[in-house]
């Protein structure tokens, strides 16, 4: 009897341990099915949880962030991210709703770019210029992932072979980008690459936000602060031109933090062009690494946003191209403007001006970058 005591004293012991363990445990992954291409190819969803209640799902098409539950001033979890409810959508009408982007972020002049006396010629998927990658871009073909976690962050690492001449980009490029969610209501997103031949690269998250967790609300009142003091204008198809143009004076200051709807519609032949903002900005501090570069707060929801970059610029877009087209999550539609982006990033049609920084990666060379978006409440 006493052996028979003693061996349960022992389960109970351990046992309830490792109950208390699983219990206290602060972070964790969950997976499930998403759907299935029309290829066929099963896609598979992970939900980063943190123990503050914060949840991002990811899945492996795309890298896309379907989902981002962030709390407000009174402790409600809500989406604040644009999607789709499905898998089909994401392939036959997104533009863009949470995806990463490469191999290279925003515009290139008519799909043309020179390296090393050879010309290259893109997909011209935006009137005629390049955008975001061309028709497969990175947010249109499958990541292989792998999910780890410990105690105070879950991590989804996703990795993707870019072929030589893919979309019209040279050489090999091995991509990996590593979403990691901590406890103080962080994601980091690390980008890394590396090419067996000479290339351009330019990665991004392409996340539409609205902070009001409501998508019939439009975006016009969330305040926005970015940390530039110049941006790039552009011409009408949305190439930039080559000058940078100080913020101070013309719509385009955001030093302060302001409405998004304060200026948008002031006679401006940038926001003509754009239809709003579509415009990158010459982010300050580019010597510092990864350092403050904008946020986004919302009033009534008490919601702020911070991103931290070491990227030089940061393409803010105030979703002028939403149209009421497509279907919301649940019932409804994605109206005008009821969706930002704030994306970092290297300048657009970069490789065809020798004055913005290089995109370049040789060789032997490693591409990394990362940008943390961090949620709070005030």
């Amino acid at each position: 009897m006493k052996n028979i005591n003693f061996l349960l004293l022992l389960f109970l012991f351990y046992g309830c341990e490792n109950i208390n363990k699983d219990s206290m445990s602060s972070v964790r992954i969950d997976k499930q099915l998403f759907g299935e291409t029309v290829e066929g190819v099963k896609i598979y969803e992970y939900t980063l949880k943190n123990k503050g209640g914060m949840e991002i799902s990811i899945i492996e098409y795309g890298g896309i962030i379907t989902s981002w539950k962030v709390g407000d001033r009174e402790g409600i979890y809500e989406d604040v991210v644009l999607g789709f409810d499905n898998l089909s959508d994401y392939e036959n009408k997104s533009p863009y709703f949470g995806a990463l982007i490469g191999r290279y972020g925003n515009r290139i002049a008519d799909g043309k770019f020179n390296i090393e006396n050879i010309n290259y010629t893109l997909e011209r998927n935006n009137n005629e210029n390049h955008l975001h990658g061309g028709v497969t871009g990175f947010d249109k073909v499958v990541w292989e992932a792998k999910e780890e976690y410990n105690d105070s962050s879950a991590t989804l690492s996703l990795k993707y072979l870019s072929e030589d001449m893919e979309e019209g980009y040279p050489g090999n490029l091995d991509v990996t980008v590593t979403y990691s969610l901590n406890n103080d209501d962080e994601l980091s997103v690390r980008y890394e690459a590396e090419t067996d031949k000479t290339t351009i690269i330019n990665l991004t998250q392409h996340s539409y936000f609205n902070l009001t967790a409501n998508f019939n609300n439009n975006i016009l009142n969330h305040k926005i602060l970015i940390n530039a003091d110049s941006y790039l204008p552009v011409d009408p198809t949305l190439i930039p031109t080559g000058e940078l143009r100080e913020v101070i004076g013309t719509p385009f200051n955001f030093l302060e933090s302001k409405r998004v709807g304060r200026d948008i519609e002031s006679k401006n032949r940038q926001l003509e062009y754009g239809i709003g903002y579509d415009h990158c900005w010459v982010l300050n501090d580019q010597n510092q690494g990864v350092r403050f570069v904008a946020s986004a707060y919302e009033e009534v929801s008490g919601r702020l946003l911070e991103v931290f970059s070491d990227q030089p610029g940061l393409q803010f877009y105030s979703g002028n191209f939403l149209d009421g087209s497509l279907n919301s999550k649940g019932d409804g539609f994605y109206n005008f403007r009821t969706g930002f982006c704030l994306e970092t990033q290297h300048y657009p049609n970069s490789p065809n001006e020798i004055n913005f920084p290089s995109t370049l990666l040789q060789p032997g060379e490693r591409y990394l970058s990362e940008t943390i978006f961090r949620f709070s409440v005030k």
